[in-house]
């Protein structure tokens, strides 16, 4: 089996190989403007766009697209900081308290399907030096929510509940569902893939 994932996130590909499943990269031509709804509508939407502007160019394998964004409070939505002061930012926000990472995964193969996941994690309290040694590192870049937590953003971390790989980017336990509802087992999959 081979999947076209419609991202060019590295964590993502990251995710896959590890996986072992053979997949291959098109950018998706997806322009992630403003869209009314809940958060959970909001990535299952994006992440179907992404899926849907790769599936209209790639008919021969199934389409993978993925979007993943970080929630607080009653559904403030937290997207990638644009710099480094909103990355200390949305971290000092963030610190110390609860908040989802909320991911829409979309495949598009004999069907459109498309899920949500949501993980819980929990910050530790974090100081002013905390914050700024952090924000220097510069893993903030591309990252919802300010903080890579494959990286030494998992110092920041007290807690987890839920899918740890979705946190990253691509939440392993819903891709399973989704290629399962294809006929195609993850384990299989994966097992199969040629390690080179």
């Amino acid at each position: 089996m081979d999947l076209v994932l419609a991202s060019t996130s590295p964590q993502r590909r990251a995710i896959l190989t590890a996986l072992g499943v053979a997949f291959r990269i098109e950018r998706p031509d997806y322009d992630e403007v403003p869209i009314p709804g809940t958060p959970e509508e909001v990535v299952q939407e994006r992440a179907l766009g992404k899926a849907r502007s790769v599936a209209q160019r790639t008919t021969d394998r199934p389409v993978l697209g993925v979007d993943t964004e970080v929630v607080v409070d009653g559904g403030e939505v937290l997207g990638q900081p644009a710099d480094a002061t909103a990355a200390r930012a949305m971290l000092a926000h963030l610190a110390g308290r609860e908040h989802r990472v909320l991911s829409g995964i979309a495949l598009i193969g004999a069907q459109e399907r498309v899920l949500v996941a949501e993980t819980r994690v929990r910050l530790i309290a974090l100081d002013d030096d905390e914050l700024d040694a952090y924000v220097k590192r510069g893993e903030w870049r591309g990252r919802a929510g300010g903080y890579a937590i494959q990286e030494t953003g998992a110092a920041l971390v007290a807690s987890v509940v839920g899918d740890y790989a979705n946190v990253v980017g691509l939440p392993v336990a819903l891709l399973g569902q989704l290629l399962a509802a294809e006929g195609i087992s993850l384990v299989v999959a994966g097992g199969n893939a040629d390690r080179a």
